[in-house]
């Protein structure tokens, strides 16, 4: 059996508790080094061997696998391994093989990022939509997905995988319709140790950012500066299934 696992956004108490228990009954994990943090592997029992997979090509990973189909392998991935996870690859390769495997979910970097802000994506009169995208690079996006026709909708925007372009990024979301003072967070190694937060607007978080090139998320939207917004969840005005409503 190959257990995906998603690894969290990096702080060692972030992993499920399913994720821990499928690490500590592992023969052999396979880790994206340049993503996953190596404290990860502490919850692996004596004996267990380790694949860092980031020289690897999804051939070399799945023949691994394959080598190892007697043993209980987990594919360790950095956050939730469902966004930007290239697990529907992996996956379809190992159905061709006959190799069982089950996907555990993890923390994603866009859930610690807002923690690390104290923030929510979804704030009533706001924004009740969470877009998740990224910008194309050398591995390209739908033309109907572009971060210009994104912008469109000024809806709460997660950006993976696009701080190295920050300011191209900046400029196709004020060219797609965000005002230029639209407030911005680069959040840089979310949960970990040196986790950075650095906060702007369109207009200058190219310039404030200007060191950060990998590993951090562009949160963009005016759930940003959304202090003292109430929902109606708890408006004493607003009856529902469990409480009626104050006079």
């Amino acid at each position: 059996m190959v257990f995906f696992v998603g690894a969290g956004p990096g702080a060692a108490d972030l992993i499920t508790v399913r994720g821990m228990e499928k690490l500590k009954e592992a023969d052999l994990v396979i880790y994206a080094g340049s993503l996953v943090e190596r404290h990860m592997l502490d919850y692996c029992c004596p004996g267990c061997e380790f694949a860092d997979s980031a020289h690897m090509t999804l051939e070399e990973v799945i023949e691994l696998i394959e080598k190892n189909s007697n043993k209980t392998v987990v594919r360790l991935h950095s956050g939730d391994p469902s966004i930007y996870g290239a697990i529907h690859e992996q996956i379809a390769q190992l159905k061709k093989r006959g190799i069982d495997c089950e996907v555990v979910p993890g923390v994603s970097s866009m859930c610690a990022a807002a923690a690390a802000l104290q923030a929510e994506y979804t704030v009533p009169g706001i924004s009740q939509s969470v877009i998740i995208s990224r910008m194309a690079g050398r591995t390209p996006v739908p033309e109907s997905e572009s971060i210009r026709s994104l912008a469109a909708h000024k809806a709460s925007m997660v950006l993976f995988l696009s701080v190295n372009m920050l300011e191209s990024l900046c400029g196709e979301l004020v060219a797609g319709g965000l005002e230029a003072d639209t407030p911005v967070a680069v959040v840089y190694k979310a949960s970990r140790p040196d986790e950075e937060i650095i906060l702007g607007t369109l207009g200058d978080i190219a310039r404030r950012a200007a060191h950060i090139k990998s590993t951090a998320l562009v949160l963009v939207g005016r759930f940003l500066e959304a202090d003292g917004v109430r929902s109606k969840l708890y408006d004493p005005a607003f009856t529902h299934g469990f409480r009626e409503a104050q006079r």
